[in-house]
């Protein structure tokens, strides 16, 4: 990975887009498993149904952690030093979600720069919403 540079940077530039396949029922058993999220209304189809919900969907979490993976394929997790989002609507089973991100803004002081980052599904529908601050060499 070669990190991107406080000094070639520039407000507007856009991070390379994170495009995942669709959201399948093994995607959400694997992150149940892996995260030790097992609520059953992202797992068990009766119990979502019971719910409300047409079917299970995506974890919260899993999507923060996509946006997570576009920060870090750009800049080393080790610069990451602040990461909020907030989560705008459900990610459906058989969303293909798509992650983006731009810098907004660059903070000379320390040599870190705000990213504005987004995930939406191939509909346009925006999923979670959120911005980083990343320090840059």
């Amino acid at each position: 990975m070669n990190t991107p540079r406080y000094d070639e940077v520039q407000v507007g530039d856009a991070l390379p887009t994170l495009d995942l396949p669709p959201i399948n029922r093994t995607t959400l058993a694997l992150f149940a498993g892996a995260s030790g999220d097992h609520n059953p209304i992202h797992i068990d189809t009766d119990f979502a149904r019971k719910a409300g919900m047409p079917d299970v969907f995506a974890h919260g979490m899993l999507g923060m952690a996509w946006l997570g993976r576009l920060l870090t394929n750009w800049a080393p997790q080790s610069r990451l030093r602040r990461f909020d989002v907030r989560f705008q609507g459900i990610t459906h089973l058989a969303n293909a979600i798509s992650c983006s991100g731009r810098v907004v803004e660059k903070r000379d002081a320390d040599r870190s720069v705000r990213v504005e980052v987004q995930s939406s599904n191939q509909h346009g529908q925006t999923k979670i919403a959120g911005d980083a601050w990343i320090s840059l060499p």
